[in-house]
């Protein structure tokens, strides 16, 4: 069975083979109400199951399940197993009804991590509402996302945008370079270029500004783009649009 990380529900039939047994069955130790005292599962057993390097098993929040947690090909993956050994669902939360409706807790960071002073700067920089976006020339969500800032911008003169580039040198092996070039001359000009697809001249500097910013988000666990900050330190980990952003910084501002 092959896990896929972003399957929020994801239930696969495990077959069991089970023998018959004679006449009555009521030999044996019973089980009492709790569920869980009348069954178990090893590591191994688990492990067989799933096809996965098994770190730990423990009882899942809601009853009748195991939380299963472990490595696929490197990777952290959490599994839960019904007590009938016939399902695996694999899911990234649990949600307790009362949330359900209600808009998602945001992680938080805290903004003193984060140095502005490379930022490139868009929109009113006395703004009291400051966002930051970190930011990939060639990812196509962040140039969605940029098209997206400059339109909240014409109708909102209180919200100002830091950019952080931060290029994914693994699948946009060019960015690191588009990044470098940019930050020496602090070029909205060229960002946008980048933007729009054109080519860039070389960086004219020596800049480490786009390293620092590497070795940031790798701190703040932050690795994807684009990644928007909210001026509470709340964390949108994806492409949102300029009315789902404006709702989201009402919402955070209302709560606080």
């Amino acid at each position: 069975m092959k896990l896929i990380g972003q399957v929020i529900f994801l239930s696969v039939l495990i077959s069991a083979s089970f023998s018959a047994s004679p006449s009555f069955s009521f030999e044996g130790a019973g089980c009492g109400q709790d569920c869980a005292s009348c069954h178990s599962l090893a590591r191994e057993e688990a492990g067989k199951m799933l096809k996965i390097d098994v770190s730990s098993i423990a009882n899942a929040p809601a009853k009748g399940l195991w939380e299963v947690d472990g490595f696929q090909n490197g990777k952290k993956v959490k599994v839960y197993i019904d007590y009938g050994k016939k399902y695996a669902i694999l899911i990234n939360a649990f949600i307790p009804i009362e949330n359900i409706g209600k808009p998602p807790e945001l992680r938080k960071i805290d903004l003193n991590m984060i140095p502005l002073t490379d930022a490139l700067v868009i929109g009113n920089p006395s703004a009291k509402k400051k966002v930051i976006v970190f930011t990939d020339p060639d990812c196509p969500y962040c140039r969605k996302l940029h098209g997206e800032i400059k339109e909240l911008l014409k109708d909102n003169t209180d919200i100002v945008f830091y950019i952080k580039l931060f290029p994914l040198i693994n699948i946009h092996p060019e960015s690191y370079e588009k990044s470098r070039s940019i930050l020496c001359k602090k070029s909205l000009k060229l960002l946008d270029d980048a933007i729009e697809g054109k080519s860039l001249p070389k960086a004219e500097c020596n800049t480490k500004a786009v390293d620092e910013n590497i070795k940031l988000a790798e701190r703040l666990s932050i690795n994807g783009t684009p990644t928007i900050i909210l001026p509470d330190g709340s964390l949108i980990p994806r492409f949102v649009d300029k009315q789902t952003l404006l709702k989201l910084m009402e919402q955070q501002q209302s709560t606080n």
